[in-house]
């Protein structure tokens, strides 16, 4: 594919992201940054996992998304009685009219193009477990039979963090199968007018379909085929090593309030989060401004802080802000002349 080619689809890719963007607004208030996350991983084929305070309208943001899209859409409320059949489906015994008895797969709701796990963190360890699998190789496994997930897929999981009774924390092994943890955070005050005026007052309006399923698995591989340069390759590898306590190059305060940092699939979804914010805005490579913009939400539940950063009231958001500004832009080769 041709350069001036790749440059149309960017261009057409950019026209498509501000129709949905146009659609979502009908019905979202404010929230810009939280959309266009969501939005950049269904473009990289990401998992996102959105955290905020009931009545932020995490829920309407995911069923919104899926109305203006032309793919399938299952929601899961996760409650403590929930079991993994309930997520994955079941094998049931069927007997034909001759008497044979075989047994068949009934699909469940994960086998669905967007799946909203609604409250994930309201159900047990073995049910959230359901997911691993899903998620990561997009396939589930019943008996001795593997199904495939169909394509595209997509896990949005939303969390309350307030609400501790009766709720089992993410093990880290999952919250790192999420690309984004998005922080959905109260509205502004002009915002919070407008939500009250326009949700008291009319019906919700109807949205319009922008893409096809098939129209998001190409524009994911445009997605792949925006280039990356070594500088940006270089830098996402020195931020992501610079997360971890021991590495030499990790900075005093990161040794001193960070247990834990991020590991390689940080610098991959860094990476693929870069490429899809350059193509959301049709440019042509990713740059580091792209980057800085999806370490926040890439690597704030990469990184565990220990009692020492609690105690001088310092979050992993902290840290991560501390980093950026620590970590510089890598230094550019410089060629000589050749003399004739």
């Amino acid at each position: 594919m041709t350069n001036d080619r790749i440059g149309e689809l960017l261009a057409h890719f950019s026209q498509t992201r501000n129709q949905m963007l146009e659609q979502l607004r009908r019905v979202v208030i404010g929230q810009a940054e939280v959309i266009e996350q969501v939005l950049a991983a269904i473009f990289t084929r990401g998992h996102c996992l959105l955290v905020g305070v009931p009545g932020l309208a995490k829920t309407l943001l995911v069923s919104s998304i899926s109305q203006i899209l032309d793919i399938s859409f299952k929601r899961i409320q996760f409650t403590p009685d929930l079991m993994p059949s309930d997520i994955t489906g079941t094998m049931v015994l069927d007997e034909d009219e001759a008497g044979r008895r075989s047994f068949r797969f009934v699909k469940g709701p994960i086998f669905a193009n967007i799946v909203l796990a609604d409250e994930i963190n309201r159900t047990p360890p073995k049910t959230q477990a359901a997911l691993l699998q899903a998620m990561q190789e997009r396939q589930v496994s019943a008996g001795q039979e593997t199904f495939n997930l169909p394509d595209p897929f997509f896990v949005i999981a939303t969390q309350n963090p307030i609400e501790q009774e009766g709720t089992y924390p993410l093990p880290e092994a999952q919250l790192d199968r999420f690309m984004f943890n998005i922080k959905v955070d109260y509205p502004s005050l002009e915002e919070e007018k407008r939500i009250l005026a326009t949700t008291t007052k009319d019906e919700p309006p109807e949205l319009t379909k922008v893409l096809s399923g098939k129209a998001i698995v190409n524009l994911q591989k445009l997605v792949r085929s925006v280039p990356v340069g070594e500088y940006v390759i270089d830098y996402v590898t020195r931020l992501v090593r610079a997360t971890r306590p021991k590495d030499p190059t990790a900075p005093e305060f990161v040794r001193k309030m960070v247990d834990w940092g991020a590991g390689p699939r940080a610098g991959i979804f860094l990476i693929q989060a870069g490429k899809a914010f350059a193509a959301m805005d049709g440019r042509f490579s990713v740059a580091l401004d792209d980057i800085r913009k999806a370490a926040i939400p890439v690597l704030r539940h990469r990184v565990s802080t220990n009692f020492q950063a609690q105690a001088e009231g310092k979050t992993s958001e902290d840290i991560i802000q501390q980093l950026l500004g620590v970590v510089g832009e890598p230094e550019v080769a410089k060629y000589e002349r050749r003399k004739r």
